[in-house]
């Protein structure tokens, strides 16, 4: 990965914020990003499918459900960037974090929103 189309893929802030939730939370859906970070579905979608396109972010399907999680062939320098982001700005996710969290804990929160 060169690391001007890294940089160029965090540039937005719904895909910067959502990569971020991910990174922390080590998987997520599109529901769940969607009442984390109060956007639509098609939004969210977009993002992801940009994140994905930059070799970001992996999926998988379970049904009619994707699951999204930080690409494990990443560099090591960009998952260091992400995770020291991610630890070193708590006030940039917090209110999507506490969205998040409104949803419960995650077994719930999945069955809840991807039955």
């Amino acid at each position: 990965m060169e690391p001007v189309q890294f940089y160029k893929c965090l540039a937005d802030e719904t895909r910067l914020k959502s990569l971020l939730l991910i990174e922390k939370e080590q998987e997520l859906c599109v529901c769940e990003l969607m009442a984390a970070l109060e956007e639509s579905q098609p939004k969210i979608s977009r993002h992801l499918a940009q994140l994905r396109k930059c070799g970001l972010l992996t999926d998988k399907r379970q049904g009619q459900w994707v699951f999204y999680s930080i690409n494990s062939e990443l560099p090591e320098w960009a998952k260091t960037v992400l995770s020291s982001t991610t630890e070193n700005n708590p006030e940039f996710l917090a209110n999507d974090l506490a969205r998040l969290n409104e949803m419960g804990d995650r077994p719930a929160r999945v069955s809840a929103c991807c039955p």
